[in-house]
């Protein structure tokens, strides 16, 4: 229990890395929270800046949640894994680093805990966002469809009931951050990622 209870707290602390703040801070001199979409995960920095600062941010905020799950699934199990996730991307939403401030979104974060989770159902989830990024170019609509897609998935390759808590209960977490972007994607006003776009200047 208390080693669970550790895993959980280095979840929370990984999660809580802005890194997306961080490197357009140091590299931009830049506020990502004050321009684009205001939100400090990669879909924002690359939009905003493109993919040479988009692409590391997406490395980071996935690594930040694949390292402390898989440590803790490998060393005490699922369960302690599952925990972990949710509590990394709980860090990632609401970062201590920043003062417990709106953060991002969660997916990058969500999809790296579930790789260290589940890696096959983990690989589905990226199968899914990219088909329907690629069909789309629309990252809110590619993250949702893997989101709801990974309970079933879970569900499919029979992988015990911690992974499959831990998606439904994340899908449902990624639906509700994504609210605003249902709204304008209902509205017609939603960004489409454009991958080759040129950087903004700041």
């Amino acid at each position: 229990m208390i080693e669970t209870l550790a895993f959980i707290g280095a979840g929370y602390l990984a999660g809580s890395l802005p890194f997306g703040y961080w490197v357009v801070r140091w590299t931009k001199g830049v506020d990502i929270r004050t321009v684009g979409s205001g939100n400090i995960g990669a879909t924002n920095v690359w939009r905003t800046f493109g993919p040479r600062y988009g692409i590391p941010v997406i490395v980071l905020d996935v690594a930040k949640g694949f390292v402390p799950v898989l440590v803790a699934t490998l060393t005490v199990g699922h369960v302690a894994g599952a925990l972990t996730g949710g509590a990394a991307m709980l860090g990632h939403w609401r970062p201590l680093f920043l003062g417990f401030a709106k953060g991002g979104k969660m997916v990058a974060t969500y999809g790296g805990a579930l790789l260290g989770l589940a890696p096959l159902v983990g690989l589905v989830g990226a199968a899914v966002w990219i088909l329907v990024f690629a069909l789309t170019r629309y990252a809110s609509v590619a993250s949702i469809s893997a989101a709801l897609s990974l309970p079933i998935a879970a569900f499919l390759l029979g992988e015990p009931w911690p992974v499959l808590v831990f998606t439904s209960l994340a899908a449902l977490g990624v639906l509700i951050l994504h609210r605003g972007n249902l709204a304008r994607l209902r509205a017609g006003t939603e960004n489409r990622v454009q991958l080759r776009r040129k950087p903004a200047r700041a």
